[in-house]
């Protein structure tokens, strides 16, 4: 990691070489496909060369089912926490697609009026942060000068018919399904 990697400029353009990436739930592969979540880890690993850590699978209605603030407490976990008002190009958003509900989207910022997210139904595209979008920050963060220690992998809850693994290289998880015979 050479001392500017997390320079705003770098991480802008870490996240737009995500631009076309079709959608793809629990994806972080850039060309092949990704979700909000593996849009940001794909940037993290460009930076700093590692994983933050591996996520448990998740179903595309984790939030609704689980009620935890997930994905805030993950990224407070490996980013800085910055006022939303303050945040700016190379910074992540987090957002709470409606009132009352647990956050569950994420975006680079490539400015103070544009963002870089994938969304399902599209490829990963950089759009306007528009009211409609700033009225759902929930949180705001910086990518910090150095990664803090890396963090043991997250243990899965799979049901018993389920193995996962991460895919080495690729940080992706694949999920096999076996016989319970």
């Amino acid at each position: 990691m050479t001392q500017d990697s997390t320079t705003p400029a770098r991480v802008v353009a870490a996240a737009r070489q995500w631009i076309g990436t079709p959608y793809h739930h629990q994806g972080s592969v850039r060309g092949i496909g990704a979700d909000c979540l593996g849009l940001v880890r794909g940037v993290w690993r460009e930076i700093y060369g590692r994983e933050a850590e591996s996520p448990p699978p998740y179903s595309r209605d984790w939030a609704e089912t689980g009620g935890e603030e997930a994905m805030l407490a993950a990224a407070a976990r490996h980013l800085m926490a910055i006022d939303h008002r303050e945040a700016g190009a190379g910074d992540v958003v987090v957002f709470r697609m409606r009132a009352g509900s647990v956050a569950k989207h994420a975006a680079i910022l490539s400015s103070p009026t544009m963002m870089i997210h994938a969304m399902e139904g599209g490829p990963a595209c950089e759009v306007a942060l528009s009211n409609w979008w700033r009225r759902r920050i929930a949180g705001a963060f910086r990518f910090p000068a150095r990664p803090r220690q890396p963090l043991s992998s997250c243990q899965p809850r799979m049901p018993q018919n389920q193995t996962c693994s991460v895919i080495p290289g690729e940080a992706s998880i694949a999920r096999e399904t076996r016989d319970p015979a």
